[in-house]
């Protein structure tokens, strides 16, 4: 749980977006204005179609705001170029997906070791890191197992490996829970929660699942491309 002091990862200032043109236009978002800091698990949460993942696509450096600012560690990304949001993206962030994207001829140490080795780490030396990251998800067992052997709960478990291997500051995590039974879903949520505890990370789940919201430590509500609320799950007070 974050404290008072604890600094702003991402800043987001009247993002808006739309996308077509004419009667095709349609308006993703309008205005948004968002803060997460370090030590926060913060879920965004709203109806299908009011902005969420367009807001996430924005913050992870993969889509373009057409107004606003958006500042990610202390970085703005509208000021990179394709090359250096890219490498941004290697180094800076961790993705956890809904429907796990693990490469499927990949054994999980393999599939996790994937960010050590794009920035450069040699291959034994990623692979025992990515051993060591299974371990810490409850996975010391399955490191050789490929994802079809895997269980949907053990495979999101290998893409929260994957996600924490590199150490980044921010994760980013889409629907994460929403292809898992109940109780695979719950010890996602316990493991992001004690990952979310680091002092200097931040996490950001997007998610459609109520049961999860005792999860965060914030929800930002979204409607009709706007944050609406932001409720503090630790205090009960809205914004």
């Amino acid at each position: 749980m974050r404290t008072g002091t604890t600094a702003a990862l991402v800043t987001c200032r009247g993002l808006t977006k739309a996308y077509g043109d004419g009667e095709t236009r349609t308006i993703a978002l309008r205005g948004v204005d968002l803060s997460i800091h370090a030590g926060e698990l913060l879920m965004l949460v709203g109806p299908s179609g009011c902005g969420k993942t367009t807001l996430i696509s924005i913050i992870a450096g993969t889509l373009d705001a057409d107004g606003g600012t958006c500042s990610v560690l202390e970085r703005e990304l509208l000021a990179m170029n394709p090359y250096q949001r890219a490498l941004f993206r290697q180094t800076g962030l961790g993705f956890v997906f809904q429907d796990f994207n693990l490469l499927p001829a990949l054994t999980a140490t393999e599939n996790v070791s994937i960010p050590l080795l794009l920035q450069g780490m040699k291959r034994a030396q990623a692979e025992q890191q990515a051993r060591l990251y299974l371990a810490s998800v409850g996975l010391g067992h399955r490191t050789e197992a490929r994802p079809a052997h895997l269980s949907g709960g053990q495979q999101q478990r290998v893409a929260i490996a994957r996600a924490l291997v590199h150490k980044p500051p921010l994760i980013i995590c889409d629907e994460p829970t929403s292809n898992l039974d109940h109780a695979s879903g719950q010890r996602v949520l316990e493991i992001l929660r004690t990952v979310g505890q680091d002092p200097h990370r931040a996490i950001i789940v997007v998610t459609h699942d109520p049961r999860i919201h005792a999860y965060a430590d914030t929800l930002a509500h979204m409607d009709d491309g706007r944050i609406v609320a932001i409720e503090s799950r630790h205090t009960g007070r809205h914004s």
